[in-house]
């Protein structure tokens, strides 16, 4: 039984909870929190099992990491604080840990991440033996190991579309949600997230890894945006009232050009209400999806849709994105150190989980 910790406990850290303790090859030893308010709770309560697991979490970073994990599931955003998400993987990495997350959007085609920021984690990784692997739904799955497959299916391939299509009301981070993407902002406001550049430091590095396995010469990456407004104000169960006239929906594409022509394409179609943008892709059901579109011959069409606490399509995609991150740390510690990517890291058969109890 390998001895995990889970570092942060919101959306992808409680998802993350519940993943290890559902693992058949891994204990959950140690909890990290942020929030006072969290520390001395149970890891059971954090992460909603219904039971109690008999891990307190702790406030402490010291302590967890002293008793030597050998795995750390990094679950704490680093969309606001890079360079402080950074510093902690890496001190995560000098434990000697296997160490999966989300969070660092620079390392998920860790091949052509910034030099100095590679040759960091690669000292960490020297010096302990440590390993590391960045993933995650979308960037993640969603756009690597799931349209590639699906390209195996197919004869003629014409342009590789992925797709989320999500209505970001149920998505529980309001900061993230109206000023980095910008929902209920006036329209002359700038979101971050948009910024010219921005799509393709998250998600060109999807793109990347797609023309690579696909064997193709990737030209330059081109971005586009749209956005539209409400146009009456609407009431969300989740995250209260957004007026009309203020930003409800934005579509926005990161393209691999192959040979002058837009070939590899990560799509976003996020709306704060359904009403707005009509006229866009929306999900088969309810209020998310991710979906692969090769156009070709055959033309391929797949589409995901995950729910988790309660039904919720948000839930659904941090709970799949834990799951790719928690299921890989028994492959990690028998491939040994490194810096790994999603091409190097193979998804496998839920080996001795079929009928398990849900935790």
């Amino acid at each position: 039984m390998v001895s995990t910790v889970i570092w942060g406990t919101g959306n992808m850290g409680r998802a993350a909870i519940r993943a290890v303790e559902a693992h058949p090859g891994l204990t959950l030893t140690g909890v990290l929190v942020n929030d006072p308010a969290k520390a001395g709770r149970d890891a059971g309560d954090l992460g909603a099992l219904g039971y109690e697991v008999g891990v307190a979490a702790t406030t402490d970073v010291d302590a967890v990491l002293s008793t030597a994990p050998g795995a750390v599931v990094y679950a704490a955003s680093g969309d606001l604080r890079p360079d402080a998400a950074l510093a902690d993987v890496i001190r995560a990495l000098r434990t000697g840990a296997v160490v999966v997350t989300p969070s660092l959007y620079a390392l998920y085609d860790q091949r052509n991440a910034p030099p100095e920021l590679r040759a960091q984690v690669l000292a960490a990784i020297a010096e302990s033996g440590g390993s590391l692997f960045v993933s995650g739904v979308d960037p993640g799955w969603g756009n690597d190991v799931l349209p590639l497959l699906v390209s195996g299916l197919g004869t003629v391939i014409d342009v590789v579309r992925c797709q989320e299509i999500f209505d970001y009301s149920t998505y529980d981070q309001p900061d993230s949600v109206r000023y980095l993407v910008g929902m209920g902002q006036p329209m002359d406001y700038e979101p971050p997230m948009l910024a010219p550049t921005v799509p393709s430091m998250v998600w060109g590095g999807q793109v990347r890894l797609m023309a690579r396995a696909l064997g193709v010469e990737l030209g330059e990456l081109r971005e586009s945006v749209e956005r539209r407004p409400l146009e009456q104000t609407v009431t969300t169960r989740e995250m209260g009232e957004f007026e009309a006239g203020t930003q409800g929906a934005v579509r926005f594409e990161v393209q691999g050009i192959v040979e002058g022509e837009p070939r590899i394409i990560v799509e976003h179609v996020t709306r704060i209400h359904p009403s707005c943008a009509p006229d866009w892709p929306s999900p088969p059901s309810g209020e998310g999806a991710h979906r692969v579109i090769i156009e070709g011959r055959p033309r391929i069409e797949v589409t995901v849709e995950a729910t988790d606490e309660g039904g919720n399509r948000s839930a659904g995609g941090n709970a799949t994105a834990a799951g790719r991150l928690v299921n890989a740390i028994d492959w990690l510690l028998t491939a040994g150190p490194g810096l790994y990517d999603a091409l190097d890291v193979p998804l496998r058969p839920a080996v001795g989980r079929l009928g398990r109890k849900h935790p």
